[in-house]
């Protein structure tokens, strides 16, 4: 039986390989949005741009706030596939 499955599902290998890239590719993007080193630098280029005259300080205050609000945010709005990793 497991081979005659195999040979009935082997047309959706591709399309299960590219879900599973799109998905490693969604988890990278994640860990980078969410890292904290990549914040705080974000917030002090903020700041220098601030200090440096290119941003007024409601321009400062809003994208520092933009910054936090993704910091807090949940990882991912997709629902678990039930998946072990």
């Amino acid at each position: 039986m497991g081979l005659l499955s195999t040979l009935f599902t082997l047309p959706l290998a591709p399309v299960r390989g590219v879900i599973w890239l799109g998905e490693v590719i969604q988890d990278q993007v994640e860990q980078r949005l969410h890292d904290p080193a990549t914040i705080r630098r974000e917030l002090e280029a903020i700041d220098e741009a601030a200090a440096a005259g290119h941003l007024s300080e409601q321009e400062r205050k809003q994208a520092q706030q933009e910054v936090l609000d993704r910091m807090i945010q949940p990882r991912s709005g997709m629902k678990p596939t039930g998946r072990k990793e």
